[in-house]
């Protein structure tokens, strides 16, 4: 199926846009992180702690090791409740084991909204100014020492997986170019937009993961999608694509027409619309405390409760309820570089087009405004031009 692009610099019109793998570790989350989450607010696989790193890239007069000496514009965060900044950085410079890519695309993740917006939100280790930006898509400009396995030139998407997560922990990719670890690259199929890459290695990650691995969908179940935001479309794409068949709750009845686009048997108003239809899986996408109390309300005996979104901190839920009914609930935190292998195979197949709304470089500071207000469709994502 083909759902589209839409973009921010001038009306909006519908457009039609351009396996497997090794497990990688989970996310780790942070000492303060709670076990809800959400569409609209921050994405869990990047409020993730690992291993001590001191990250601060502006107002330098000298290159670090792993940066050259001609600035390029990054947009920094540099405090909590402070707008994001567009600062001069050093460029950066490909160490051992290493590589430089020139990015193509940057996906705009509630994630963002919450380093910039919630006390703590980052690993403690983490000091400003951080370049964030951690769904990247891009081509190799630069290869250091040790590395044969990748060649300039080569379409790569940045994964979220192991400890030290670009734009989280190291600066990422709100800026022309990055320096990555080859453990993390992936290689994009040529059928697979930079747009569509960029999306697939957060949000097609954790949808993947809580739906495939988490949630152990299979062929002939009910599955109920809370949120159609940029993960939950995917999600609930996938499930369809398994074989389910998929009901969905969303608020805004604006995002509804997509929903048969994506091949939803029915949507609603909220989820406890759905308490007859006994749904064998739940998952959260928007995490704002009364949708997990309602999912686990909804579902059926014995059922599965996924929490994927981070609306909310903190939530009340019937352990009467999680108890008597012998519900299994489990939260998710991003996924693996396999789950995003899988994602990329589905889009290149064009079963998997998930509705991505494109903006420029120079609006991401206002993209992610649009994003906190609730005013984005699909999945927001930066176009860079090509260096």
């Amino acid at each position: 199926m083909r759902i589209g692009t839409l973009s921010l610099d001038r009306a909006p019109v519908l457009q039609r846009p351009g396996g497997g793998g090794t497990v990688e570790p989970r996310f780790r989350p942070p000492a303060t992180a709670e076990w809800t989450s959400g569409s609209r607010g921050p994405c869990p696989p990047c409020a993730s702690a690992a291993r001590p790193r001191t990250v601060g890239t502006a107002g330098r007069t000298r290159a670090a090791p792993g940066e050259g000496r001609d600035p390029i514009k990054a947009w920094q965060f540099i405090g909590t409740h402070q707008p994001l900044t567009l600062n001069e950085v050093a460029e950066p410079v490909a160490g051992e084991g290493e590589v430089v890519v020139d990015i193509r695309a940057a996906g705009l993740c509630h994630s963002d909204v919450g380093i910039l917006t919630i006390e703590n939100f980052l690993p403690p280790f983490v000091r400003p100014p951080l370049t964030i930006g951690h769904e990247i898509a891009g081509v190799i400009a630069a290869v250091g020492q040790g590395v044969s396995e990748w060649r300039v030139g080569d379409r790569v998407g940045v994964c979220q997986v192991g400890d030290d997560v670009t734009g989280i922990t190291r600066d990422g990719g709100y800026a022309p170019k990055v320096r990555v670890g080859v453990e993390v690259l992936l290689g994009i199929p040529d059928s697979v937009s930079f747009e569509q890459a960029a999306a697939g290695n957060d949000a097609g990650m954790t949808a993947q993961h809580a739906m495939v691995v988490d949630g152990e969908i299979a062929a002939g179940q009910r599955v109920g999608v809370i949120g159609l935001g940029g993960v939950g479309q995917i999600g609930a794409r996938i499930a369809v694509l398994n074989g389910c068949t998929v009901y969905a709750a969303e608020i805004k009845r604006s995002v509804w027409p997509l929903a048969a686009d994506l091949g939803v048997t029915r949507v609603v108003d909220d989820i406890s619309e759905l308490a007859g239809v006994d749904l064998d899986l739940v998952v959260d996408f928007a995490g704002f405390g009364t949708t997990t109390a309602a999912a686990i309300e909804t579902v059926r005996h014995g059922g599965r409760v996924v929490q994927v979104g981070l609306g909310r901190l903190n939530a009340t839920i019937s352990i009467q309820s999680l108890v008597m009914k012998e519900i299994t609930l489990k939260g998710c935190l991003g996924g693996t570089m396999a789950d995003t292998a899988a994602v990329y195979d589905l889009m290149a197949s064009g079963a998997l087009e998930p509705l991505i709304t494109t903006t420029g470089f120079d609006d991401i500071r206002d993209g992610l405004e649009r994003l906190e207000r609730g005013e984005v469709v699909g999945r927001l994502v930066a176009t860079y031009p090509a260096a």
